[in-house]
């Protein structure tokens, strides 16, 4: 086990990788603790939750939302939660960002913290503190900055995870690649999924660098008034695909990365979308998703990101750098209804 804490603005979270889920027990008092899990994860790991007070969850993202919310703590209340009891998601990213909700709304902010059990919420999901619930199509409109207090890995939970959410995992590493690390693109480019999931060593480092690497992204930008809203490429058209066309999150965020370095090739000069395209195929990954272009544009239009008539797109000059782009909102348009039929499959 390798612990890890990181400092942001007015809190800090523990990272404690490759470790094992009893070492909960180190830092946490049992009997002020609540976990929330989905059931997928809490039926094949019944025996870890014994002993713990457990609010088992519907899996998936369409259990995203405000009712999840309100059942949650009213169950919490039949605990009889205080302010000193602390809140742990231990899940994939849609756990981890109810967690980090409710815990940030109740009581007006109890503490929590995650044990993801997922490699797309090890290396993303969990991290940065950002929390929050869809509303219809429109993801993550409603939420928190919260900082979790610690985030603890255990890899044996890798060892169930179906073979669609390790490639869900891939999206947001080859993401964390293409914005901020063009050697890590290169070393993807050398291995591939078989070889991560038979290397333990080869895992670890990679789970260690993408987690430290996003950290310290939001380590200077917490709130995401500048480098943060890098993270967001692939985002800006993956979100508006992800609820509308019932796709997971790597999905549709890898076919926003295409996207992205399309129009990166217009606005940046950009001149690497091939090796990208080559990347996330590799990874098992779609390039391409049929798509109506009115009901895409519709969702991106309510989208955080856009400010007035103008949509901030993350872009990338070249492998490793990325940028963000103010594009008017008409342009944007133009350029989905352009692409609405092109398929790079």
């Amino acid at each position: 086990m390798t612990i890890k804490k990181v400092h942001y603005n007015t809190s800090s979270t523990s990272f404690y990788f490759a470790a094992g889920f009893a070492r909960l027990k180190d830092f946490i008092d049992i009997k002020h603790a609540v976990i929330l899990v989905d059931e997928n994860v809490f039926n094949l790991h019944t025996k870890k939750f014994k002993g713990w007070n457990v609010i088992v969850l519907k899996p998936g993202e369409q259990y995203k939302q405000q009712a999840t919310v309100d059942s949650i703590i009213t169950q919490l209340i039949q605990f009889n939660v205080d302010r000193k009891t602390f809140l742990i998601g231990v899940g994939g990213g849609v756990v981890t960002d109810i967690t980090g909700y409710v815990a940030s709304v109740f009581m007006r902010g109890i503490r929590f913290g995650f044990v993801p059990t997922t490699l797309l919420s090890m290396v993303d999901a969990s991290i940065g503190g950002k929390n929050g619930i869809d509303v219809g199509v429109y993801k993550n409109i409603v939420g928190t900055i919260n900082q979790p207090s610690f985030i603890l890995h255990d890899h044996l939970f890798l060892k169930t995870l179906p073979a669609d959410e390790w490639r869900n995992g891939f999206a947001e590493i080859i993401k964390h690649a293409c914005i901020k690390d063009a050697a890590m693109f290169k070393t993807l480019e050398a291995n591939n999924l078989k070889k991560y999931q038979s290397d333990k060593k080869l895992l670890n480092e990679l789970i260690h660098r993408n987690a430290l690497l996003k950290s310290k992204v939001v380590i200077a930008d917490e709130f995401e008034s500048g480098d943060r809203r890098l993270l967001n490429f692939g985002h800006t058209f993956g979100h508006a695909i992800e609820n509308t066309y019932k796709l997971s999150h790597g999905q549709a965020v890898a076919v926003g990365m295409v996207m992205a370095c399309m129009i990166s090739e217009a606005y940046c000069s950009f001149k690497d979308t091939n090796r990208v395209i080559g990347l996330i195929k590799k990874y098992g990954l779609p390039v391409h998703q049929s798509y109506n272009a009115k009901k895409v544009i519709d969702v991106m239009k309510a989208d955080k990101k856009k400010v007035k008539d103008i949509i901030n797109y993350v872009l990338l000059q070249k492998i490793g750098k990325a940028v963000v782009m103010p594009i008017d909102v008409k342009e944007v348009e133009n350029i989905i209804s352009q692409m609405e039929t092109k398929n790079l499959s």
